[in-house]
């Protein structure tokens, strides 16, 4: 009789589960599919102006990789590079100008803000230092760029196409991270597609929707739409600073676009577990806004969606359950089905996709070691900052 409940418990579980994805699959947004790319766009009849701001806080392991490329873009209007050393240690900014006067290309200019008073992230000091600078010559468009951020070289004229054809007051795309070593491959694409399912991005670029997110590492954003929301010093706080972006200026009126990048990828290596473990958990708790009872739900809900199928699948074939193994297996299907896009589009082998489970119990580790260092009061840290106000929020790059 105990055996008997306890598969049938295991079978409720799992068919909670199997519902849970059968709804992700068909009322999420289809966030499992990678074909967001950037919308039908048209050539201006003038190119606007466009000013590039680069915060960068010691890059000088990636610049070689990505600045030369961001100097080379092949606009046909005027666009000029601004490279805000954040107090970097190790010779960022020589560097830039060494690869700018060996490259050539785009004008670029190198500028360090000082160290951020109270209240702000360093990321965001830097970027409204640039900002600053930019306004001076009064540009149409900003383009917020990480320095781990190689462009392709028709990767500006393409995003100011889109914007102008769109109508968009903000486009942004999800640069292709890094995948080479074992840790990367287990780890990159599910990050993507995790945060697609939190941000479904069809729904980002639909009017009157109230999703908003964007990739920190690429966003061509409007000037007078950044002056409308005031950016960034309405978000000065934020350690996620993408989406506190994305959603300042969609709350101003203006109209948003993400999407997968075709031509924009990150340089910066993860070779390791520990390098993605710091990455996702330095603001994974920042993410749930600090709340133990999000937290929890999260824990939960990971669990469920994630670890119940293949748990139920074994725990069923163990019992000798069949209902239990098909609703299992059913569910760990669907969700190795969804899957499958991503790591076509990061180019990778399909037979990680039933690994999935494993890597989302990552995720579920990482997320409770964030709680735990955020209550240790390490808070968010990176590169030598660590920000502790219990209102931040943090991104990838």
């Amino acid at each position: 009789m105990g055996q008997t409940a306890r598969v049938s418990v295991f079978t409720w579980t799992a068919a909670v589960s199997l519902a849970a994805w059968l709804w992700l699959l068909l009322c999420q947004g289809f966030f499992w599919r990678t074909d967001v790319r950037l919308p039908p766009r048209r050539e201006p009849a003038g190119w606007p102006d466009v000013c590039v701001v680069v915060p960068a806080r010691d890059e000088a392991a990636v610049l070689p990789l990505s600045l030369p490329s961001l100097l080379a873009q092949e606009y046909p209007g005027r666009a000029e590079v601004f490279l805000v050393d954040d107090g970097s240690t190790d010779g960022t900014g020589e560097l830039a100008r060494e690869l700018a006067a060996r490259h050539g290309g785009l004008p670029l200019t190198v500028t360090s803000p000082g160290e951020p008073p109270s209240g702000w992230t360093g990321k965001l000091w830097a970027v409204r230092h640039g900002i600053s600078l930019a306004r001076a010559r009064d540009p149409e468009y900003l383009l917020l760029t990480d320095a781990d951020i190689a462009h392709g070289p028709d990767s500006l004229r393409l995003l100011v196409a889109a914007a102008r054809t769109g109508g968009f007051d903000m486009v942004s795309q999800m640069a292709r991270l890094r995948v080479a070593s074992l840790w990367e491959r287990l780890v990159v694409p599910a990050f993507v597609y995790f945060f697609a399912q939190l941000y479904p991005f069809r729904r980002i670029g639909r009017k009157g929707s109230r999703t908003a997110a964007a990739a920190g590492g690429c966003v061509l954003l409007r000037a007078d739409a950044a002056e409308r929301a005031r950016v960034p010093d309405a978000i000065r706080h934020a350690v996620i600073d993408d989406v506190a972006l994305a959603r300042a200026v969609k709350g101003t009126g203006g109209h948003i676009w993400l999407g997968l990048a075709e031509r924009v990828d990150s340089v910066r290596p993860y070779p390791r577990l520990h390098d993605l473990w710091r990455m996702v958990s330095r603001s994974a708790y920042a993410q749930l806004r600090h709340n133990p009872l999000l937290l929890l739900g999260t824990v939960a809900g990971l669990a469920l969606v994630y670890l119940v199928p293949p748990a139920a699948a074994v725990a069923g074939a163990a019992t000798g359950s069949t209902a239990t193994v098909l609703v299992g297996a059913a569910a760990w299907l669907v969700m190795t089905a969804t899957y499958l896009p991503m790591l076509r589009y990061y180019r990778q082998p399909l037979w990680l996709a039933p690994l999935l489970p494993f890597t989302a119990f990552l995720y579920l580790l990482m997320t409770v070691d964030s709680a735990v260092q955020h209550y240790r009061g390490r808070g968010a840290a990176w590169k030598g900052r660590t920000y502790t106000r219990p209102d931040t929020v943090a991104d990838e790059g």
